[in-house]
């Protein structure tokens, strides 16, 4: 039971109808809380053998959202760990549920005390731009609305699966001013922006943010015009693979997003090219907006040796375990 279950969350994430990273981090642990409830193991060794199979089956899906390996890697090595001492079955499924749900408790935690960091960077009468649907950018925008701030928003639709318009529709049932646009008005509307926000599907060591094909694009004009650039992203996006020179994989999608099967057939010699995400260079951006705080983009190599030291095998520096994140004084000018 647990196998077809788990696959369904695996199919759903895969073909994204689970969209964002957030939520796809989130529908991975479900997945892994799923495996061990149903778990049929009658010793350790196969129940955490039966974890690792829908671990397997869940991390192959999307290989750009850092936030699923992410979310697998917090839940299993801490299961694998307690396994080493664990007395039977029983306690370590127990503890597995536990681990699972507070992942996607603080998760979920993590959102809202970005959007109440965030909206103090807005101002009250700001015209704001985002792209695609971020959960942590639209707390951002709901919670500087609950602050009283007027603000009003320019969201893209962001083709070709317009996740644009999940923004628009969050945003409005919010009672928020937006406009929506098409991807290739971003420059011809700069000029009246006076924020940029978006989200993240991974943070890479440098500073460096993979997000929705197209933002990059949208930091160029937005650097361009001298328009800050905000990112929103949960320290559970950042990537630590990485710290050791890993490079994020960019999603290659089937061209069926772009075209139907009837054009596909009829030109069989035409070639598509449908990344589903790019990378824009730290030199674009201003801020990070994490749950720890705000951060400049350099600021991303200690999160990631604070968060995931332990992950590549390496205990973080002492001094970096207390890292501090930037007041809000160091960053009035932002």
């Amino acid at each position: 039971m647990s196998a077809r279950r788990v696959a369904e969350i695996a199919e759903n994430i895969r073909t994204m109808r689970t969209r964002g990273a957030g939520e796809i981090a989130r529908a991975a642990a479900h997945g892994l809380i799923i495996a061990a409830t149903e778990s049929r193991a009658t010793s350790v060794q196969d129940f955490v053998s039966d974890l690792e199979t829908d671990a397997q089956a869940l991390l192959h899906t999307r290989p750009t959202a850092v936030s699923l390996p992410n979310a697998i890697r917090f839940i299993m090595y801490r299961v694998k760990s307690f396994a080493q001492k664990a007395l039977d079955v029983e306690s370590l499924r127990a503890f597995t549920l536990s681990v699972g749900q507070n992942f996607i408790n603080s998760s979920r935690m993590a959102k809202e005390i970005i959007g109440e960091i965030g909206a103090r960077r807005i101002r009250d009468g700001d015209v704001l731009l985002t792209h695609c649907n971020s959960s942590a950018t639209t707390s951002i925008f709901i919670s500087a609305a609950k602050m009283g701030k007027k603000i009003k928003v320019f969201a893209t639709e962001t083709r070709p699966l317009y996740q644009g318009h999940i923004t628009v529709k969050e945003l409005t049932d919010a009672g928020i001013d937006v406009t929506v646009m098409v991807d290739s008005a971003v420059r011809h509307v700069m000029h009246e922006v006076d924020r940029v926000v978006v989200g993240a599907d991974a943070v890479a060591a440098n500073g460096a943010v993979v997000n929705k094909i197209g933002t990059s694009l949208i930091a160029l004009a937005a650097h361009e015009a001298g328009v800050r650039f905000f990112v929103a992203a949960e320290t559970f996006k950042f990537s630590p693979e990485t710290l050791i020179g890993g490079l994020v994989e960019i999603e290659e999608r089937s061209p069926t997003e772009l075209v139907d099967e009837e054009f596909l057939k009829a030109n069989p010699r035409i070639s598509f090219k449908n990344p589903s995400f790019d990378i824009t260079p730290p030199e674009y951006i201003d801020l990070i907006i994490t749950e720890r705080g705000v951060i400049p983009p350099q600021g991303a190599f200690l999160v990631l040796r604070e968060e995931f030291g332990w992950a590549i095998g390496e205990e973080a520096p002492l001094e970096h375990r207390g890292v501090k994140i930037a007041p809000e004084e160091e960053f009035q000018n932002s």
